[in-house]
């Protein structure tokens, strides 16, 4: 066909062996850093494989058994939920740009569940299609970490908390214990003795020690009326279990959302019901984003560098690959800002 263009033809290790007048084992002798040729030879044979823009075949990097190139990652949650969540994109953001610095890609699949999910690693794994593998969500019962071990796959769990029946994995984790604590600290010290969490999946390990902080730091300050209710981390069971609880016979004085999304919906639902915040209902975002900023008044919200929380996720994954031993990071405790959004509890609201 007239003006079609052929394909710009990818450089060879027979184009370099040409250039550089050697043959092609000298070559890939120089170029895998094996013995065989002399320095000289193979300071040549890179200088013309950067001059010819040659990369390394990920395919036959995986059928030598030298790798891939690229580090795998399966979001197994909701498809619906992922598009508006704030810190994932932040995390993802985060860990694509430790891992372009070492030239690897990512490979990004999302699933059903947590099944689905080791399905995935399995056919990752037989196929060499990744090096090593970035797990978040960690999960009760979770099947992940044994199947990981097993397989000798070299990875990363973010968000779970060291657990010694996986001595070869890493864990990168934030201490949600220690963020739930202050945030209910902030919130008696202003007068709230009502306060619900409206958390996200159940299942999931943050959640559930979020739930269980949130239930130790009530018995201690002798407070009866704290509850967590578990939903999908979406804006539309944000705002309905809002609903359900302010419409209730003792309405909380304070709501703890566990992301932006949710305290955003359920500040719009509380107007709704002709709440006023933080008049008569004080709202707290786990999450803090751009999203906590855009309505008013604007949200307090528990703030950290999610960005910076992938960089360190991929860090802890390149040691790993790099021969290094598992290791435990923790990053630091999420810090509550406070805003607009919470204040001190009116004397009429405590009954």
């Amino acid at each position: 066909m007239p003006g079609k263009r052929s394909p710009v033809r990818r450089p060879t290790m027979r184009d370099i062996a040409d250039r550089a007048g050697v043959s092609q084992s000298a070559v890939s002798f120089a170029l895998n850093g094996r013995p065989g040729v002399s320095e000289i030879t193979r300071d040549r044979v890179r200088r013309v494989a950067e001059e010819l823009g040659w990369r390394p075949s990920t395919a036959a990097r995986a059928l030598s058994g030298e790798g891939a190139a690229t580090v795998g990652l399966v979001l197994a949650r909701p498809a619906h939920t992922l598009g508006v969540d704030s810190f994932f994109l932040q995390l993802v953001s985060g860990i694509q740009e430790v891992l372009a610095e070492r030239h690897l890609g990512l490979l990004f699949q999302i699933g059903h569940d947590v099944h689905e999910e080791c399905a995935v690693y399995r056919r990752w794994w037989a196929e060499h299609r990744v090096d090593g593998v970035l797990v978040v969500d960690p999960c009760r019962d979770d099947p992940r970490p044994g199947l990981l071990d097993e397989l000798g796959l070299p990875a990363v769990v973010i968000g779970g908390a060291p657990d010694e029946r996986h001595p070869g994995l890493s864990a990168v984790w934030a201490d949600d214990a220690g963020a739930m604590a202050s945030v209910v600290d902030e919130l008696y010290a202003l007068g709230h003795r009502r306060i619900v969490h409206i958390a996200g999946l159940p299942d999931l390990a943050h959640t559930r020690r979020r739930i269980r902080t949130l239930r130790a730091e009530a018995e201690r300050l002798g407070l009866s009326e704290v509850q967590s209710v578990p939903t999908d981390y979406s804006d539309t069971a944000g705002a309905a279990v809002t609903r359900r609880v302010l419409g209730g016979t003792a309405p909380p004085t304070a709501i703890v959302y566990d992301n932006d999304v949710m305290a955003v919906a359920g500040v719009a639902a509380a107007a709704e019901l002709g709440f006023s915040v933080p008049a008569d209902v004080s709202v707290v975002s786990w999450e803090d984003s751009a999203l906590c900023r855009m309505v008013k008044p604007w949200l307090s919200a528990l703030s950290r560098d999610s960005v910076e929380f992938g960089r360190t996720a991929a860090r802890a994954l390149l040691a790993l690959l790099d021969g290094g031993p598992a290791e435990t990071v923790r990053v630091p405790v999420p810090g509550l800002i406070a805003r607009g959004s919470t204040g001190v509890m009116r004397p009429g609201r405590a009954t």
